[in-house]
């Protein structure tokens, strides 16, 4: 029980980041939980709170959700994420680690190269956008630090961004689920799991709909490469121990 309580008080704190800077809640929650279960576990169950943090998110921003954007993105999002959790599947597990800690530390630099350097892009550019980053989706969970950039070059910010995201994240989650669902690698007690630490996170994302406002974009930054750090390094950690 005392793990649980951990679990869901980190999934509460994950889901209020994750409500201010339209991303987080995966990159902070995986590693407690591929160390709890193990990646092969901790994946469907992340897809599962995944899709219900995206829930609360959209319902918080509906008004505003970009729907060309969102039909940009996920429809080649949505095949390309169901082949990429068909992928994992069959990996080892140490292999899920390292490439999960590996794709978080490596995704500072390039968040960092990206936002350095100001790109524009147009419907057919977030499409292919949305095919390779729902492959990566469907194998390393998290990828916003790369959805982030790419619906910021389309130019929505704040409300728009973050219901839009959101909505396109969970189109690639209900995908990566009903896959995870159809090969038998989403049993009953995972889905409970799964639902357990969703409810926590979309209670997190409402309190951070109230500060979405208030955090400075440096702030955000610094914030969101922490993050990355701590839970990419973990993860390597974690594929090396398994692996000796």
């Amino acid at each position: 029980m005392l793990t649980y309580a951990v679990i869901l008080i980190a999934a509460l704190c994950a889901g209020t980041l994750s409500g201010i800077i339209g991303t987080g809640s995966s990159i902070m929650l995986l590693p407690l939980l591929v160390y709890q279960f193990g990646p092969k576990q901790a994946v469907p169950i992340m897809a599962i709170a995944g899709l219900m943090a995206n829930v609360g998110k959209v319902v918080a921003w509906w008004r505003e959700v970009d729907w060309r954007a969102f039909a940009a993105y996920a429809i080649p999002g949505i095949p390309a994420a169901a082949l990429g959790a068909r992928t994992l599947l069959v990996l080892p597990s140490p292999w899920v680690d390292a490439a999960l800690g590996t794709f978080f530390v490596l995704m500072i630099p390039t968040r960092r190269w990206l936002d350095a350097h100001t790109f524009r892009i147009n419907l057919w550019q977030l499409a292919l956008a949305g095919a390779l980053i729902g492959f990566l989706t469907g194998i390393v969970i998290s990828t916003g630090p790369l959805s982030v950039p790419a619906f910021t070059a389309y130019g929505l910010a704040k409300g728009a961004f973050l219901s839009t995201e959101a909505m396109s994240s969970l189109a690639l989650f209900v995908s990566k689920v009903a896959t995870f669902r159809g090969s038998g690698a989403l049993p009953l007690p995972l889905i409970v799991r799964g639902l357990l630490i969703g409810a926590a996170l979309i209670c997190g994302t409402l309190i951070g709909k109230t500060v979405v406002q208030r955090m400075s974009i440096h702030t955000f930054r610094l914030v969101l490469d922490g993050v990355l750090l701590c839970a990419g390094l973990t993860l390597v950690w974690e594929a090396l121990r398994n692996a000796g």
